[in-house]
């Protein structure tokens, strides 16, 4: 019998408010208790997920296609959150943009050519993955920008925009605007000179390791959660308008992008 539903979330920390108060949300609705983990770096989160130790995740899409070609069976999808903007169209995609400083020479990606350039970390779609696919789609294989440096995190390759230590980044755009909600002044002090995508939202998933009841459960609530007052509040307060059914199958888009992007090295 499972005590307790562990959570964790390899997300921008931005997003870490709102995925604790969707597990305590789960845990209201299913009437058992939670636990979000937060407590450590979010490599080992992910590895507490690789190993069963926690249930459900909120993963990248990259990593999530990865897994499945390791043990497809080892993880199912959840749901996807569709976000409140425009520019989302009511679908659960983003976007990753490419940001400079706001009084800096360029104005397009082409501009960018020898410039350093940072991305958060290898395993993201929207930092890393996408960056290399649309410089594959450019008939560029190699040596694009000029210095490439791994920040760590989005939020992390942001600051050093701000900073000046980098002159451009593709950051999610979710990511971003979050940011942006926190800091208005980041709107006059940063300029997206391209916008990369649209990509499959990250999912959230769920470990085999639960009973089949207890997963289908998990699903209807973050299915019906927008339909409540409370639900409403919180996906609101992260931006998000609902938490929208997801197959496989609409991940197929990273699997293209990644097999392309592999040609492309800094």
């Amino acid at each position: 019998m499972v005590e307790s539903i562990k959570v964790i979330s390899i997300q921008s920390a931005n997003a870490s408010d709102t995925c604790q108060q969707i597990t305590r949300y789960l845990g209201e609705q299913l009437g058992m208790s939670t636990e979000f983990v937060n407590d450590v770096s979010w490599q080992q989160r992910e590895q507490l997920l690789d190993t069963g130790q926690v249930h459900l995740g909120w993963i990248c899409g990259l990593p999530y296609v990865r897994k499945m070609e390791r043990e497809p069976s080892s993880l199912e999808l959840v749901a996807a959150p569709v976000m409140r903007h425009p520019r989302y169209q009511g679908r659960p995609i983003y976007f990753s943009d490419v940001i400079v400083q706001r009084d800096s020479k360029y104005y397009s990606f082409a501009d960018l050519r020898g410039v350093s350039w940072a991305y958060n970390e290898p395993h993201s779609q929207s930092g890393y993955n996408v960056t290399r696919y649309h410089l594959a789609q450019l008939g560029e294989s190699k040596g694009y920008f000029g210095r490439v440096v791994e920040a760590g995190s989005h939020l992390r390759a942001l600051e050093m925009v701000l900073a000046g230590r980098i002159e451009a980044t593709a950051i999610d755009s979710t990511v971003l605007e979050l940011a942006c909600q926190v800091r208005p002044d980041l709107q006059t002090q940063l300029r997206v000179v391209e916008t990369l995508g649209p990509s499959p939202m990250p999912p959230w998933v769920v470990t085999t390791t639960l009973p089949a009841e207890l997963r289908e459960a998990i699903r209807t609530v973050f299915w019906q959660m927008h339909k409540t007052a409370t639900g409403q509040a919180i996906l609101e307060r992260g931006q998000i308008m609902k938490l929208a059914r997801v197959e496989d199958r609409d991940y197929d888009p990273i699997r293209e992008m990644a097999r392309v992007a592999a040609q492309v090295s800094w």
